[in-house]
């Protein structure tokens, strides 16, 4: 057995590997992450093993604790990042159950890398059994130390958050890429810099009344109820353009419909909307195109719908619910999801419906098809009460993640030139998609009632779908340009009516100002909160939490301290 002071060695040693095989899961920490990153990562390390060690008067279960946590929080990242593209992040422990409820539908067969850096920890958790002749400092000494290095892990957690900190000793704090963020930061670091933002703290120079007097002032006259029109709203699981991101060349068209009404049709209005996340977290797009709110304000990885929303607060279906509209939400699965049987009634709708709702359900792959889906929408049209506009907000779940898998009840339709059986298969779902959509709008064309329907994307798929088209195209992954990064958060949107209303092809906005776009064009009085937004969107054309550097701005903190009245301080 090696002697005390040789036990120490390898004590520091074991604790600084379980750091460099954690984030071997993703990268390799020794070249991509930054020299002080690198220092500040094996101090947080060796202080939470000292820690333990004090607490337990054991060096061997120190260890061994550090290192199954070390490999527990670098598998869960890797996957993480495999299924989302974006890193675990703090405020994903949230965010448990709803994963679990989607897990099924993913592939978890470790690849090498993951095999051995798996096996590097089970080797070190074996070659623990070495530290057993470390040193038992008595409890009287061994107690206060150990609060004394707790309060130093706290202390240096604080000094990780402090902006004049991170600018200092090069540490990357840029929320909006939060992927390169926990490349170059490294893992441990950049989970304690993003603690500090499970709260959510006042604007400066915010003021209650100050924000109700300024919406006050964009306030509309109130108009005479009826008369509007429907309002269908879809938003699509995964619906996104690949072919914004480089050249993409397949065998059939995978969305013919929608390109067509790409080119000008009739009463219709097409483009891209910028979105705030990218291969998950869906619940974000609906809450800015519901609420007129943008990501940017709000930390990254946060989910509002199960952190913020804890009463009722301002949003379209409450606005419109004011106009005399029923309001419906629908999604044909499990309403525990992001907590939308909780958030609906408190956004203001009059009913939600979940997969228990769905009846005569056709399903593709494991999830109800968008075919069943848009059905449960025409259904719902036909239910209404009879001369009162509906508002209906769905979002289909067909094509959720999951793209590895084959299914006996699903067929792939679409080949992409080098493209992997990933890819072909998003591809032909989004075809799906596209046949479902078009017969959605056949039959509304030919109903009596007014009806605008406005579709859209939620996010584009994981890196591990989109890495054929970047590769066929010559375009390292892993190091992507500014612009090619930004192109990852845009889907596109179209807007449609069987009445008359402004055309137009090409138009760039964000998710925040989509839906006071969309009542411009139905002749919907817009709420002052959407009038407000119309005209800051003449200067921000584009707001999202990918797109927004700069928030330092007197117009983007008026923006900003609007939208902390609204979700966190409303008032009546």
């Amino acid at each position: 057995m090696p002697g005390k002071g040789i036990t120490v060695i390898l004590f520091v040693l074991f604790s600084a590997a379980a750091f460099w095989l954690m984030e071997s899961y993703e990268h390799n920490p020794f070249r991509e992450v930054r020299p002080k990153a690198q220092v500040f990562n094996l101090l947080l390390f060796e202080l939470a093993a000292l820690a333990m060690y004090l607490l337990t008067n054991g060096m061997r279960l120190a260890i061994r604790v550090e290192l199954a946590a070390a490999m527990v929080f670098g598998l869960v990242n890797h996957y993480v990042m495999l299924f989302r593209s974006t890193p675990f992040v703090p405020c994903d422990l949230l965010s448990i159950k709803t994963a679990a409820t989607v897990t099924d539908n993913y592939d978890f067969t470790p690849g090498p890398r993951v095999v051995i850096v798996t096996l590097g920890f089970v080797l070190l958790f074996i070659l623990a059994h070495f530290l057993k002749n470390a040193p038992r400092p008595i409890f009287w000494f061994r107690f206060p130390m150990a609060l004394l290095a707790v309060s130093v892990i706290s202390t240096f957690a604080g000094r990780l958050q402090d902006e004049a900190f991170q600018v200092k000793h090069y540490l990357y704090p840029y929320l909006f890429t939060p992927a390169y963020m926990t490349k170059v930061n490294g893992m441990a670091v950049t989970f304690v810099m993003n603690l500090q933002y499970l709260q959510i703290g006042q604007p400066k120079g915010y003021h209650r009344e100050e924000a109700k007097e300024l919406l006050a002032s964009y306030e509309e006259e109130a108009a005479k109820p009826g008369g509007y029109p429907n309002i269908i709203v879809i938003m699509d699981e995964a619906f996104s353009e690949l072919a914004v991101l480089a050249e993409l060349k397949t065998n059939v068209d995978y969305m013919p419909f929608f390109h067509e009404l790409q080119q000008g049709a009739e009463h219709t209005v097409t483009g891209y909307a910028q979105v705030s996340v990218c291969g998950g977290n869906t619940a974000n797009s609906e809450f800015e195109f519901l609420t007129g709110h943008t990501m940017a304000f709000l930390p990254n990885g946060s989910i509002p719908y199960q952190q913020y929303i804890n009463g009722e607060i301002p949003s379209l279906a409450s606005h419109l619910a004011e106009l005399g509209y029923q309001t419906f939400a629908q999604h044909p699965y499990y309403a525990s999801g992001w907590e939308r049987d909780e958030v609906y009634p408190r956004l203001g709708f009059d009913q939600a419906d979940f997969i228990d709702g769905y009846w005569d359900r056709s399903y593709v792959r494991n999830y109800i098809s968008d075919a069943c889906d848009f059905a449960h929408v025409i259904r719902t049209y036909e239910e209404k009460e009879p001369g009162r506009p509906a508002f209906i907000f769905n979002v289909t779940m067909q094509n959720h993640g999951g793209y590895t898998e084959e299914y006996e009840n699903f067929t792939e339709e679409v080949e992409a030139e080098g493209g992997s059986a990933a890819l072909n298969r998003y591809l032909s779902l989004l075809k799906l998609t596209d046949e479902s959509l078009r017969a959605l709008i056949r039959y509304f064309a030919e109903a009596e009632e007014p009806t605008v329907i406005v579709f859209f994307g939620d996010h584009q798929p994981n890196d591990f779908v989109v890495r054929p088209v970047w590769r066929t195209n010559g375009i390292d992954s892993s190091n992507l340009t500014g612009e090619q990064q930004r192109m990852r958060y845009q889907v596109p949107f179209l807007i449609w009516a069987n009445y008359d209303i402004p055309e137009g092809t090409g138009v760039h906005t964000s998710l925040n100002y989509l839906a006071g776009y969309v009542l411009g064009l139905a002749g919907v009085p817009k709420s002052a909160y959407q009038n407000y937004l119309s005209g800051l969107q003449e200067h921000y054309p584009v707001i999202s939490a990918a797109e927004l550097m700069d928030t330092g701005t007197e117009e983007l903190l008026t923006y900003q301290r609007l939208q902390y009245y609204q979700l966190f301080d409303y008032d009546e």
